[in-house]
């Protein structure tokens, strides 16, 4: 006799107004998650007057419920660290199992989506997974935080895409890159992506230095389509430091693997000058450098280059690789 007659049919949690409703879960950190979700349903609605659409109100909810407790200390918006900090969560692997099957949500899909009185799970990955990208993204961060403002207003999903304009394509990038590389304890600000558009090679060639510690970085170097470049590589950077530090050339360590290559193998991916708005982002589908390769592009664009390790272990990193990049005649 608890529940009002008004109330939808639900298998979690409901929200309505300043009272939320919670069904028992077998793990406490999802009982934990569903109470913080609904009550920032009930703080949006009772102080800012709205939630705004279904992926900002979701994401929002998501985002902060994500939660660790540890000595009493309740801490919000967090990135879990592994499965079992979050037992019975499962957006990571929503997500995951999602991109391999070939089925990631584009952002136009989490964008239009709308739930109609349905209350299933996979939205709601995808819904924190495009939240937990801009609120911890170093360039997208403000305007994210911003939205509040406008969650009221009948044209949000507008005015999100007018904040963005001017990074919408970069933004559509990073979030396949996110999709593509997620696991827990992935780390946002160490793999936002360097754009920069290239410059035509010298006749000599040029030199860059790309960071050991940081995802898809620019090199400044624009490849022409149908000619071939020799790239050769040098250095010595650390990709661990712990029980000690592993150090390693950009050939990689083939101690240890991270998506079917050796640790800390050089990694490069030409990213076209006029970009295909439908179509996987080359930073995805990269090619493997080491210490030499050469590339003939079928399109032109800037090389990018990287180091090939865990979107979650980047933090342990140091150091940099020296690429040479000389045009083959």
């Amino acid at each position: 006799g608890l529940l009002p007659d008004y109330l939808p049919p639900f298998d979690h949690a409901f929200s309505a107004d300043r009272e939320l409703w919670v069904c028992e879960q077998p793990s406490d950190y999802y009982r934990r998650h569903l109470v913080l979700h609904e009550g920032t349903h009930g703080f949006m609605n009772s102080i800012l007057g709205g939630c705004g659409p279904t992926w900002y109100m979701e994401g929002t909810a998501e985002l902060l419920a994500t939660h660790r407790l540890k000595e009493g200390r309740l801490e919000l918006r967090t990135m879990p660290a592994s499965r079992d900090e979050t037992p019975m969560w499962g957006r990571i692997k929503i997500i995951q199992d999602a991109f391999a099957a070939g089925k990631a949500w584009s952002l136009a899909r989490i964008i239009e989506y709308t739930a109609d009185g349905r209350f299933e799970t996979e939205p709601y990955a995808w819904d924190w997974g495009l939240a937990s990208l801009l609120d911890r993204h170093p360039a997208y961060r403000q305007r994210f935080r911003q939205l509040r403002e406008y969650v009221t207003d009948p044209q949000f999903n507008d005015r999100f895409k007018r904040l963005y304009a001017d990074d919408w394509e970069n933004l559509c990038e990073e979030w396949q890159v996110f999709v593509a590389d997620l696991e827990y304890g992935y780390d946002v600000p160490r793999n936002a992506v360097e754009f920069g558009p290239g410059d035509p090679l010298p006749a000599g060639g040029a030199k860059v230095t790309i960071a050991a510690d940081r995802g898809w970085q620019s090199s400044r170097i624009k490849l022409e389509a149908g000619r071939t470049y020799q790239l050769r590589a040098s250095g010595r950077y650390q990709v661990a430091n712990q029980p000690r530090i592993w150090w390693c050339e950009p050939g990689g360590v083939s101690i240890r693997y991270y998506h079917r290559q050796p640790l800390g193998i050089l990694l490069g991916a030409v990213h076209p000058d006029h970009r295909d708005s439908n179509g996987p982002t080359p930073l995805i589908r990269p090619v493997v450098v080491g210490l030499g390769a050469e590339l003939t592009p079928e399109r032109s664009g800037t090389l990018y280059l990287r180091i090939n390790d865990s979107a979650a272990e980047l933090g342990d990193n140091a150091g940099e690789a020296l690429i040479e990049v000389v045009e083959k005649t």
